[in-house]
């Protein structure tokens, strides 16, 4: 789930960690980053190969080339670094129309993340295999809404706070129902198509909830 066909990876830092800093800081958050993406990318090379079960802690530090005490000092266990490799993805993805400076009237990078699960289509087999499907929807639904809430509030959607967290949340859940249909349709609609439908959808909901 990257851009590099990786599946996932931590080139892109969160926002909390591109903060102005002193260079020794500086110098001190390339280390950890790369630290973490060496173990990010050595799990995820690891689920290509075998299932998350059969892998161990030791297999990720074998293949990234970190030290054991490394490893605990970032993360609790192969569960952990998983989750918050995923998180980091997520939110890159969340902020990718910020980043390209989209109309507000565009909610979720619809198109870009569909084409990116039909590429990494072995990688989302893999995911399923493994379990951890749902906690990586479950995770991205909660970002996705956040995401969705600020659209609206760009967008200049007029709506209680409330009412709009409501529709951020429903939308972040049409938006996994959509892809999981298009999934069990063998991943065929072209994603351009799939974005245009669900801004459709989304626009026209918002509309007669507004009225």
């Amino acid at each position: 789930m990257s851009r590099n066909s990786k599946p996932l990876n931590r080139s892109q830092p969160k926002a909390k960690t591109a903060k102005p800093r002193t260079k020794p800081h500086a110098k001190t958050d390339r280390r950890v980053l790369q630290t973490r993406n060496k173990l990010g990318d050595a799990l995820i090379a690891l689920m290509h190969e075998k299932s998350f079960e059969e892998i161990t802690v030791q297999d990720v530090l074998d293949r990234a080339g970190v030290g054991r005490s490394t490893f605990y000092v970032h993360y609790r266990d192969k569960d952990d670094l998983f989750l918050s490799d995923v998180e980091d993805f997520l939110e890159w993805v969340s902020n990718g129309l910020k980043r390209q400076g989209a109309s507000p009237r565009r909610l979720l990078p619809v198109a870009e993340f569909f084409a990116h699960i039909r590429e990494m289509r072995e990688f989302h087999a893999a995911l399923v295999k493994s379990g951890k499907a749902n906690d990586v929807w479950g995770l991205a639904r909660g970002i996705f809404a956040r995401s969705i809430e600020e659209r609206l509030q760009t967008a200049g959607v007029e709506m209680d706070p409330g009412q709009r967290s409501a529709h951020a949340h429903a939308l972040a859940g049409s938006f996994f129902s959509l892809l999981d249909w298009w999934i069990d349709k063998g991943m065929k609609a072209d994603p351009k198509e799939m974005d245009a439908l669900f801004h459709t959808m989304a626009w026209r909901g918002l509309s007669d909830s507004t009225k």
